[in-house]
């Protein structure tokens, strides 16, 4: 018979993710966790295989707490904007994990064209933030979408390193400004009016 868990996987991910927020993921082991649950090491392998599945289930962590601001963000009145200020917002609330998520070296490089929907599990309510909102093709809506994220991730890596701090309005400007000029772009190579 199987040894009787002494924590739950929910406790011990918690754990795992409250030492990543102090400090960074190369201090998450199982030593670390041990230590923070005040226990040893060993009770965290009657409930996982191996750290990888605990860092497996950190990271899965990390997303919901993401998809939860970007939630909040599509609830704005103007959504896309909401989206771009809340991808900002969880990179200086929650800068740790903004590295985990969006600044880890990949061992694939992804093509440009398609890093959105692979890093983002909201992209397609992102992406239909846009259309619902603007008199857009969906191609276009792409296009727009991509180069807000990059502007958007440039902002918000500044901010998850800590070289610069925007307050809401800065923000909220800049967004404003190049999302206004790609779409006034957009429109006109399309011979809309606004």
């Amino acid at each position: 018979m199987p040894p009787k868990a002494k924590f739950t996987r929910a406790e011990i991910i918690d754990a795992g993710l409250a030492i990543l927020r102090k400090r960074n993921m190369a201090a998450v082991t199982a030593r670390e966790i041990g230590h923070f649950l005040g226990s040893s090491p060993r009770p965290i392998f009657t409930v996982f295989e191996s750290m990888a599945e605990v860092i497996e289930g950190i990271e899965q962590k990390a997303r919901e707490i993401y998809s939860d601001y970007i939630r909040q963000g599509l609830e704005q009145d103007i959504a896309f904007k909401g989206v771009g200020k809340a991808y900002i917002r969880f990179s200086m609330e929650e800068p740790k994990l903004f590295q985990l998520l969006f600044m880890q070296k990949r061992s694939d490089e992804i093509d440009i064209h398609k890093i959105l929907p692979e890093i983002d599990g909201n992209y397609s309510a992102i992406l239909q933030s846009i259309t619902d909102q603007y008199p857009v093709s969906t191609e276009d809506a792409v296009i727009l979408y991509r180069h807000l994220w990059i502007y958007s991730h440039g902002i918000a890596t500044l901010c998850a390193t800590s070289m610069c701090r925007f307050n809401d309005e800065q923000t909220e400007e800049m967004l404003t400004d190049v999302f206004r000029a790609l779409l006034l772009e957009k429109l006109k190579e399309r011979g809309k009016a606004i």
